[in-house]
């Protein structure tokens, strides 16, 4: 049996989120948050440690400065369960990389200082760990900018090793959405991106247009659509799956968090519909708390929500 369910290669960094920020900014004003936090982020190493807490067996592969706050955040992520014994601390003028989430009621600012995100590279990867797995993932693909031009070839490779995989893009900074993503897509089992995503990762003006296009290369997509759940097409067959309804303090990670139930569920062989309501419960989950994580690090909390809302 492979050591884990699901093993990721990405990014890990820090996440600074200030609420109650004005909506304007004006330049030379010292402006007032009403709350801050400090907490684990990037994509990857949020979906690492939300699927660790469901009780997937993780190993995650990485890159971070050799500094106090990649140190910390480090340990954020080892107290979840993931294994993250091949992550590696890199000494040098590159730190660790941080995101400063700049959160409003119903919309956010972010901007990123990639440090050591952009940095992880083919030769820091340990195939023999990644392979050591029923099922690989990739986050931030537009982030990954040193592994970005491999990216093809190691699915390829993860493929050929006998796993399933999956992918999340995200956003990308440059808007551009090029960068070999259709020949990545080609090793590709289940594509996750948001509605937004989907549309800008065809050049389609349409979600029906963009998921039409990406059945064609994909065998499963699966659409999150924020507070009207989620969708999935594999070839003609298409499920939807309503959201679930939370009392929403902060949607940061909801995305990351819905994949990390998505595919708690798939490397077990379940059902579309059972995956798909696992990542709407996950997803959902993940606001009722500040931060990507915050909510999964309380297990009598995370039990709680659950069971009231038919979960396992």
């Amino acid at each position: 049996m492979p050591r884990f369910d699901v093993t990721i290669a990405g990014e890990l960094n820090v996440d600074l989120i200030l609420a109650g920020v004005p909506d304007e900014l004006p330049p030379e004003r010292e402006l007032l948050a009403e709350r801050m936090m400090l907490t684990l982020g990037g994509s990857s190493a949020i979906l690492a440690h939300n699927l660790a807490c469901l009780g997937s067996k993780v190993g995650f592969q990485s890159r971070i400065g050799d500094d106090d706050l990649g140190q910390s955040i480090l340990e954020t992520l080892r107290q979840s369960g993931a294994d993250v014994s091949c992550v590696r601390l890199v000494p040098g003028e590159v730190k660790t990389g941080l995101t400063v989430v700049l959160q409003r009621e119903h919309w956010r600012n972010m901007v990123t200082y990639s440090g050591t995100i952009a940095e992880l590279a083919w030769d820091d990867l340990d195939f023999t760990y990644l392979c050591d797995s029923r099922h690989f993932h990739v986050s931030s693909f537009y982030l990954q900018r040193a592994l970005r031009p491999r990216l093809p070839e190691l699915f390829r490779k993860m493929k050929d090793a006998g796993l399933t995989t999956s992918l999340d893009t995200n956003d990308d900074p440059d808007d551009t959405w090029q960068g070999g993503l259709a020949e990545t897509l080609s090793h590709v089992d289940v594509f996750l991106p948001n509605e937004r995503e989907a549309q800008k990762a065809t050049g389609a003006d349409n979600l029906e247009t963009a998921v039409a296009k990406l059945a064609r290369m994909v065998p499963l997509v699966v659409v999150k659509l924020g507070r009207e759940g989620a969708l999935a097409q594999r070839g003609s067959e298409r499920l939807v799956s309503p959201a679930v309804t939370a009392n929403a303090v902060d949607a940061v990670g909801a995305g990351d968090s819905f994949d990390a139930g998505f595919l708690h569920q798939f490397v077990r062989d379940a059902g579309l519909a059972q995956c798909l309501a696992s990542g709407n419960l996950a997803g959902a989950f993940s606001t009722t708390r500040a931060g990507g994580t915050e909510a999964f690090r309380d297990a009598q909390h995370r039990q709680r929500f659950f069971r009231e809302h038919g979960g396992n």
